[in-house]
């Protein structure tokens, strides 16, 4: 069965930044990957190049960041109040999950002052060209609870706990 829309696809990768470095690596966790094709559960990007592949095939793809997650945007680097963290131990690097416009965003502290604290709300990876390695395990029509959730269920997940909706 080929990769297309409404199938379940499993797999395993290892992503890279543009100098080689491995950022993730899913045989390091011990599980694959697993999302639905079509419903927005990975970056386009990789969703177009996986498009028509089957069980077993092994494929490299490269990103530039507007394909992946974007350039980097000097206009999301702030300075907000200390207030706004917690007293102690806050140091630069470390990421919280905040509110945003369009829904929960992580912010990266930038620096560290008395009075204020410079955030930075791009993602991690804007502005970096990535290298996915990438093997395709196994593809696998969707389940009618799975295409009305919009993502695999989780191993254990009986399709009578979830609501049945009509999907298109």
């Amino acid at each position: 069965m080929n990769i297309a829309p409404q199938r379940v696809v499993t797999l395993h990768y290892v992503l890279r930044d543009e100098r080689g470095h491995v950022l993730d690596d899913s045989r390091a966790r011990a599980k694959p990957l697993e999302y639905l094709h079509g419903h927005d559960n990975i970056l386009a990007g990789l969703e177009r190049a996986l498009a028509g592949h089957v069980a077993g095939d092994r494929l490299s793809v490269t990103l530039p960041p507007e394909e992946a997650y974007g350039e980097r945007n000097d206009d999301l680097v702030q300075q907000v109040g200390r207030g706004a963290f917690p007293q102690e131990g806050l140091a630069p690097g470390m990421r919280f999950q905040t509110p945003g416009d369009d829904g929960p965003q992580i912010v990266t502290v930038r620096e560290v002052g008395d009075d204020t604290v410079v955030i930075d709300t791009n993602h991690p990876l804007a502005g970096h060209t990535l290298g996915y390695a990438l093997e395709v395990l196994e593809v696998r029509q969707a389940t009618r609870a799975e295409l009305a959730k919009g993502h695999p269920l989780a191993a254990g997940v009986e399709p009578s706990q979830v609501e049945d909706r009509k999907v298109p």
